[in-house]
């Protein structure tokens, strides 16, 4: 019988190291697909400049502005109410059928693709609210479109906190609002942190919501206020790998502009990796 257990336990420990190398393998095999083909195009001239020529030469740095305007909108609207959703879910609201019923609608606006977001902004922020096609709208769209991660990952996260922390505070005299705010935010912070990073850097490389509400084909200028339109990476990448006045001679500056959007999106999770160990170095303490 042990002789058994053991067996089932190398195999599954097995099936696991394969799972672990078939992913690190497909994405090794990517990045330096991207990195083979897009290191010549990276320059200080394709760091710092607009694209000229119908886009056949020049730089992304329009679109490099654009990501980062549309990744701080979607921030400061996501961030704020999906963590408070979160804390109302978990802390305050009455477990019961009402509770299910949302959360069931929030697992389901995850799985949504972001298409239909796209539409939505179109037809509610550009049209409806008369935004146009402007960094506000293609922000507010990822930030509609990253709540459902946002929520679901903060919830997580507060569920992780031992509840005797919660009642340690409160037989300490504490209200609940200073329970939240003082002893179950500060532990669950790094998880909060980790997911909504995870969320945003996903939206940073969706292309169907910001085509529709935030990007342009072309735009050499740089947004002045958040009711500009703005070029963006992901939008770019397809302009040129698919509506090019040349396609095959922009090549490799499709790949210099996947290998830009990589880096910042890999810089977005390195920065959630680093303020999480942050985090719980301080816990420790």
């Amino acid at each position: 019988m042990i002789k058994k257990r053991l067996f089932m336990q190398k195999m599954c420990f097995s099936f696991l190291r394969m799972a672990v190398l078939i992913n690190g393998a497909a994405l090794a095999v990517i990045l330096y697909f991207i990195l083979s083909r897009g290191w010549r195009a990276i320059s200080w001239e394709f760091l710092t400049q607009a694209p000229r020529d119908s886009m056949t030469a020049g730089g992304i740095l329009p679109c490099i502005v654009g990501t980062i305007s549309l990744c701080l909108i979607t921030t400061f609207v996501a961030l704020p109410i999906g963590v408070a959703s979160a804390i109302y879910l978990n802390e305050y609201a009455t477990q019961g059928k009402l509770v299910r019923i949302i959360r069931l609608g929030i697992n389901n606006l995850a799985g949504v693709p972001s298409i239909v977001f796209g539409l939505f902004g179109l037809a509610f922020f550009c049209i409806v609210l008369k935004m146009g096609v402007s960094v506000a709208a293609g922000g507010l769209t990822l930030g509609i479109m990253t709540l459902p991660v946002i929520i679901g990952a903060s919830e997580e996260a507060l569920k992780s906190v031992p509840n005797t922390y919660r009642e340690a505070s409160l037989a300490m005299g504490a209200t609940k609002w200073q329970t939240i705010r003082r002893v179950i935010l500060p532990v669950a912070f790094p998880g909060i942190i980790t997911g909504s990073i995870l969320g945003l850097s996903r939206a940073a490389g969706e292309t169907a919501p910001i085509m529709y509400t935030g990007a342009v084909f072309f735009t050499p200028d740089l947004p002045t206020s958040i009711f500009d339109e703005v070029m963006a990476l992901p939008y770019h990448i397809y302009v040129l790998a698919t509506a090019g006045t040349n396609i095959e001679a922009t090549r490799h500056l499709q790949y210099g502009t996947a290998l830009v959007l990589i880096v910042l999106v890999l810089g977005m999770n390195l920065f959630a990796i680093i303020l999480r160990s942050k985090m719980r170095k301080k816990l420790r303490i």
